[in-house]
């Protein structure tokens, strides 16, 4: 057995493979099987771990999550979330920005995920702000970086992925601790918004009306109240994340057809036929990431990982500044769950050994994730963004510079000041 070679064959393999534009579940299989072959382990064992990697309850809700997601995003109420944002602070120069911020918070509650957030409220909001005298460019980058809002305010199926893979982390204290962490990415963002906005005039909307919002929030409960299904039925372990997911689903087909009237029975299925895509490329890659996982166990690349990390600096700065740096790395070549699913084994060990809390790290581990689908070759929410717009990639990334530097201010304060993330699940768990 020659444990180095079979840790190059698996890292560098991987690194090459992804590299050379593999999909992201081929690249994990392929290197693992090469990794197993190289250290002599028998290949029976492959299908075992895939099968026991995708064999967990927690992991029943991602599914769930997903579709809920999909019914609402589709079901008419991004209109409703938008008309909300505008009666809470459309008053405010720059309003459509902030507009567009705060519906992200709202919408990303409901779909939990930037990519739908950005194709859903982008395709409405982009041409709407364009119309009042914004620049498309500055439009699209307050889109897509408020959209990274929504992995952090529950219900988000990557949040029960980084449980489950954590070691069975209370789901229901993940989901109370991106609440203030959400909160402060947006108003980070619509503090930078407003001194763009200041600095190039762009204009006001209407003054705030207690009236208009009360009948705004009237028409949004309906949506908004599938949050608080499974939110303070997690929480309040009145269900099972799994359970509460379910409920979510079947109140989101009814909000959806009956209520809203966004979807018919025949979007229903097409919705439910684009889960089943998105829904098989997340449970392969969760199959995968199990043998990989085994993988970087066996060859105790973690502790490999810990000592060299820790052979840099004693300091707890600077080791912190370290993980963070190195998960924005793989955010800019990797999607969201593999990152999750194949860096936290690595990454949390070393994050608790200079006490950094497992939850305080999900919440850093998910935004240096969602700042990592902004950024190219292969960040899909940028991607989305030029398109939904009609900009090259390039103008978009520009605009989005100085929207970069919020995100890492926020990214600093989570990191560096643990309550940030820790004051709910303490407050309402403890």
């Amino acid at each position: 057995m020659n444990t180095s070679l079979a840790i190059v064959v698996l890292l560098a393999g991987f690194l090459l493979l992804v590299f050379l534009r593999f999909p992201i579940a081929y690249a994990v299989a392929i290197s693992s099987i090469a990794c197993m072959l190289v250290n002599g382990t028998n290949l029976a064992l492959l299908c075992k771990l895939m099968v026991k990697g995708i064999s967990s309850f927690s992991l029943m809700a991602v599914p769930f999550f997903i579709t809920m997601g999909c019914l609402m995003g589709s079901g008419g109420i991004s209109e409703k979330l938008i008309d909300l944002a505008n009666s809470l602070v459309g008053w405010m120069t720059g309003g459509m920005a902030m507009v567009n911020i705060v519906a992200s918070y709202f919408f990303g509650g409901i779909s939990g995920s930037a990519a739908a957030d950005t194709a859903s409220l982008g395709s409405i909001l982009i041409p709407m702000m364009a119309d009042q005298g914004y620049d498309k460019d500055f439009s699209t980058a307050v889109t897509i970086t408020s959209s990274c809002e929504g992995l952090l305010v529950p219900p988000s199926h990557n949040m029960v992925i980084y449980a489950t893979t954590a070691g069975s982390l209370s789901v229901g204290a993940l989901f109370l601790a991106g609440y203030i962490p959400g909160a402060l990415l947006a108003l980070s963002l619509m503090i930078g918004s407003y001194i763009i906005s200041k600095k190039r005039k762009y204009p006001k909307g209407e003054k705030f009306h207690l009236g208009k919002f009360m009948k705004q929030l009237g028409k949004s409960v309906w949506a908004l109240a599938a949050i608080i299904i499974v939110v303070i039925g997690v929480v309040g372990g009145i269900f099972t994340a799994t359970e509460s997911a379910a409920i979510a689903v079947i109140y989101s087909l009814i909000v959806s057809v009956y209520i809203y009237k966004g979807l018919n029975w025949k979007g229903v299925w097409k919705v439910l036929g684009d889960c089943v895509d998105t829904l098989s490329i997340v449970l392969i890659l969760i199959a995968t990431s199990a043998v990989f996982g085994y993988c970087l166990t066996m060859l105790h690349v973690p502790d490999m990982a810990a000592k060299a990390i820790t052979s840099i600096s004693n300091s707890p700065i600077i080791i912190a500044l370290l993980l963070n740096l190195i998960l924005l790395i793989l955010g800019c070549i990797m999607d969201m769950a593999p990152i999750i699913l194949i860096a936290t084994p690595i990454l949390l060990p070393i994050a608790t050994s200079i006490g950094i809390h497992p939850i305080q790290f999900g919440i850093m581990v998910i935004l240096n994730c969602g700042i990592g689908l902004l950024t190219p070759p292969v960040g899909s929410v940028l991607f989305i963004g030029s398109a939904v717009a009609k900009l090259p990639m390039e103008k978009v990334v520009k605009a989005t510079l100085p929207f970069y530097l919020c995100m890492i201010v926020t990214l600093l304060l989570i990191t560096f000041v643990p309550q940030i993330s820790l004051f709910l699940p303490n407050l309402i768990m403890h």
